[in-house]
């Protein structure tokens, strides 16, 4: 006798629904013989079944059978091809890049090769773009420099090389400058000292070589004046030592003063 327990929906989850609408009706599937095999080896209406409209169950039906993956990448259902790509040969993912779907399109994005997935550079969803610009090699990137969303040259400036990393120096975001001034390189640093944003200054300030900041010593900000006094040579020091701002003098005034550690003598 067979002794492998029927599997069943959970207590409380939501009712099983076909993803046409209406009850799920297995005598019509094309995979109506394995409600006869047991446990993970066949299906569970209501729990693993690929025919419902719920993902989950759908995600769980794939993981039990993922050798199904390439039959259903073409199925009418959005959720089926989408999950369904996840266990696809990679070869056959190349049919679903103009998928009218994006959740399809989200899920190619993360197993494409990377030789294909510059075909999703230019996909009409962000999220999309910014799995590609998560993937691309860094190399490969600069096609995504002028993205117009903001969270993809983010991205972008991340990952790009330095070489060509100074040409996202004047990105009209905020965020994106200043991920490009967390990791740009002298001398194309230093033309960042004057962005308009102080947040942007003050990245430039805390990496700054620190024979040149006496050029922010008179920032607007003092946010970014409270930086330069954490590294500032004498001379700079000098020129803060009576700033406007109390944090900047107190900055100033601690790295003046020499600290004296006493030794115990036993």
């Amino acid at each position: 006798m067979n002794t492998t327990p029927v599997l069943r929906a959970p207590a409380g989850d939501i009712p099983s629904l076909h993803w046409q609408g209406g009850p799920v009706d297995c005598k019509v599937c094309c995979y109506a013989e394995l409600r006869a095999l047991p446990g993970e080896q066949g299906c569970e209406p209501g729990y693993a079944c690929m025919q419902d409209a719920y993902a989950r169950r759908i995600d769980r039906f794939f993981r039990w059978h993922p050798l199904l993956g390439d039959a259903q990448i073409a199925h009418p259902y959005f959720e089926v091809r989408a999950i369904a790509a996840r266990h696809a040969s990679v070869f056959r993912l190349t049919t679903l890049i103009d998928d009218p779907d994006e959740t399809v399109r989200l899920q190619i994005a993360l197993r494409l090769p990377l030789a294909q997935l510059s075909r999703l550079a230019n996909d009409s969803h962000r999220e999309v773009r910014i799995r590609v610009a998560q993937r691309l090699s860094p190399t490969s990137l600069a096609a995504l420099r002028d993205d117009p969303d903001y969270g993809v040259r983010e991205l972008v400036a991340l990952r790009l090389p330095l070489a060509i990393l100074p040409t996202m120096a004047a990105d009209p975001d905020r965020a994106v400058r200043m991920r490009v001034a967390q990791r740009l390189e002298m001398p194309a640093l230093l033309r960042m000292a004057d962005d308009a944003e102080p947040e942007v200054r003050r990245i430039v300030a805390e990496r700054l070589p620190a024979a040149l900041l006496s050029r922010m010593a008179r920032d607007a900000d003092w946010r970014v004046r409270w930086e330069v006094a954490q590294r500032a040579d004498t001379a700079t020091l000098e020129l803060l030592r009576d700033d406007a701002d109390s944090e900047v003098r107190q900055a100033v005034c601690e790295r003046q003063t020499p600290t004296f550690i006493g030794v115990a003598h036993v």
